[in-house]
Formats: structure tokens, sequence, C-alpha cells
């Protein structure tokens, strides 16, 4: 009789996290693994098993503190998996990340693996964050304990991991160059795909005209992504540039939100455009022509990858994860974080040389498609997989 696939199991707070795995889940699943995921009930959470062709499981979880119901959480999760009996769990971000990897080892699951995507705990912040670093640095740290490996998704992040204490430099690694998943800049991420209509419809759709140059950011509305010091950036720049305009692709966020001021300004000026949750990137890459993401903490920006993948340039923060991601002056420029004067003196040099924002914004491109392949994560993932794995059931089909 033919062993029984390895069953694998990602476990996430949202559902929109899954998403950073399309195309990982199914690829593994095709090579003989038998793939779940779990997550809050969500439309999104289904769309995901949909789209990959795994099962999912809605286990209502909150991203913040919530005593009674993380307990609750908790005991749903830690049955599912003993019902589910996985060989494998892969748990991500802080919370799901504890949990998950909590709950395996309680239900004797062999292989638990935390997938770091960034430290919380490491955030530059107010009172607030502050007081709670020392909560955030406990449960990475308990996150990393009771993993059997840590996948990183940047060496700068993993760094500071190693440095604070939170695993050792043995039991944590980095696959590839990075990343959770890589950009597919050969496929939904190249500009050549896109026509010259489609930065036409795109700018129309938001009010913004062909021959203005287009400053972009897509993202979360919240202080920890730099929108105060790219609001205050903004404020200098579009005096002495008036073809100037600035697109923000993302939801305003009610945790960690801007003040009240911040948000005035945008909305009240008829060169910001708030376009709100839009999936839908590359047209609106399309209609940048930079990039600029001045956050305050990353575990690897994604979006800086994308915007590169479309050959945009990227403005950004010198700080662990975007230091992967931009090679300063060579595919953007990185500025101090918090800076808002040396993220204006940064715009300003793009805006002034168009030759500048060409040569930057080729040799991103060209850097994605070498560098960050989403087939070369998932070749290496199954990999670790399939290493990690107990001797019986380390085939090169998942156990099958």
């Amino acid at each position: 009789m033919s062993q029984a696939p390895v069953r694998l199991v990602h476990i996430t707070t949202i559902p929109s996290t899954l998403r950073f795995l399309h195309g990982q889940a199914s690829y593994v699943q095709a090579q003989g693994f038998e793939v779940h995921a779990i997550s809050s009930p969500d439309p999104a959470l289904a769309d995901f098993g949909d789209h990959e062709g795994v099962a999912v499981h809605g286990v209502e979880m909150t991203r913040s503190i919530t005593p009674l119901r993380d307990l609750a959480a908790f005991l749903r999760l830690w049955r599912l998996l003993r019902s589910l009996r996985p060989q494998l769990v892969e748990a991500h971000t802080p919370k799901a990340g504890l949990f998950g990897v909590l709950c395996a080892r309680l239900a004797r699951v062999p292989v638990r693996i935390y997938l770091m995507h960034g430290l919380i705990s490491t955030a530059v912040g107010r009172s607030r964050r502050i007081r709670q670093r020392w909560l955030a640095r406990l449960v990475e740290k308990l996150s990393c304990w009771q993993a059997t490996e840590v996948i990183c998704v940047s060496p700068s992040v993993r760094e500071e991991a190693i440095r604070a204490g939170l695993v050792a430099a043995d039991r944590i690694k980095v696959l590839v160059n990075g990343s959770v998943n890589g950009v597919d800049a050969a496929g939904r991420f190249n500009p050549d795909r896109l026509s010259e209509e489609v930065r036409r419809a795109t700018r129309a759709r938001h009010g913004i005209p062909l021959d203005a140059l287009v400053l972009g950011f897509v993202g979360w509305i919240v202080r920890d992504k730099g929108l105060v010091e790219l609001t205050e950036a903004w404020q200098w720049v579009k005096q002495e540039y008036p073809a100037l305009h600035l697109l923000l692709v993302g939801p305003v966020g009610k945790e960690d939100p801007l003040p009240a001021s911040v948000i005035d300004v945008l909305q009240d000026d008829a060169r910001v455009h708030l376009t709100g949750l839009d999936l839908d990137t590359p047209p609106l890459y399309a209609a940048m022509d930079l990039f600029v993401l001045p956050t305050y903490r990353e575990g690897f920006p994604v979006v800086s990858l994308e915007a590169a993948a479309m050959g945009l340039p990227v403005v950004s923060t010198r700080v662990p994860g975007c230091v992967d991601a931009i090679q300063d002056g060579i595919t953007g420029t990185l500025v101090p974080v918090q800076d808002a004067a040396a993220l204006a003196d940064a715009i300003r040099r793009y805006l002034d040389s168009p030759e500048l924002r060409q040569a930057h914004g080729q040799a991103a491109r060209a850097r994605v498609l070498r560098d960050f392949r989403p087939e070369a994560i998932w070749e290496a993932k199954l990999a670790e997989y399939l290493r990690l794995l107990p001797a019986p059931l380390r085939t090169v089909e998942g156990g099958r």
C-alpha cells in the first residue's frame, strides 16, 4: 500500500496574509503533499482555498490581545490540529505564529516552522509601543523556542532576531534571497504586458492628468508606514513641482492611526488621490513614476519588490527588511527613518532626473527577475520541508 501524503497546515490570523502564499500552496500540493490553511472565517479564506485547490478551516482569531477570545481560539486551534494530525505546521505572523507552534507542540506535530515575517518588537514608535515591546519580545521568543525551525523573510531581520537573543543562529535561516513568496515579474508584475492605455485609464479613473508626475505609495495608511513624514515631505515638494501628484493606495488603518490633522491634509488636497483598498495593483504601479515607502519597520516589503518589478525606482528607509529589498544608489534610495527632509531630498533627485528614474527602474526590474523568482522560493521551501521531515516521510513526492 502507498503511504498517505504528508499533511502540511499553514496558520495565519487573518486570511489576507494567505495571499503571500499564492502559487506556493498549490505547488507544494502538486508535489504530493496535502495542504491545509487555517485562518479567521472570511470569504477571503474560501477564495484562497478555491484558488490554490487546498482545504481551508475557519478559526476566529483577533490580531489584538483579547484574553477570553484568545483562549477560545487557542483551544479550537489545538482541537483542529489534533483532528487533522499534520506532520508539518507552518505558522505565520506573531500571534498566529505563537498559537500555531504552541498548539502544534501540544498536538505532537513533529515539524513546526515559525515563518518570521518581521519583528514587531523592534518597531520605532510611540510610548504605547515602547510599553508593549516587552510583550512583543516575549511572544517572538516563545514562537522561536517552540518551533523546530524558524524561516525568516530577510537577512537583516534574521540578524536582528539573533542579536536580540530570540533564536540561535543555527535555528533560523533565509531561503534564497528572502521574501515570503518572491514576485511574479515575468507575469503579473510585468510592465510590458500593460499598454499605455492602461496607464492613461488608471490616471483618468483617479483624476490624474496624463502629463503629471506621480509619486506612489501602496500599503496601510498608518503612522508606522511613514505617512506622517511622507505628508510633511509632500507639503514641501508639491510647492516646487506643480505637475506632481501623490497616489496613495491602501486602506486607512484604525490600529496605529494617523493624526486627524494629517488625514485632513491628505483628504483636502486635490493633488492627493486616496484609492482605498485595491488588490489589482499592477495598473496602479503603471500609473506611477516613482514609488515611496518611508516605513518605520518591515520584514521584507513585498510592495517594494512589486514596484521594482514594474520598473519603478524606490525611495525607502534604511531599516531591516528595506535594506534587503532596495540596493541603495542602484535600484533606489534609502533614507534615515522618520526624516522628512531626507525623504523630500531623495524624491527631488528623481523628479529632477528622468534618466535616473529610468536607470534605477531598469536595474530594479532586472534584479527582481534575477533574484526573486517565486519558483525559486517554492523549490527551496519544498526542499526544506523534505529535509525537516522524519526520515520515513522524506521522499521527493511529499511522502506519497
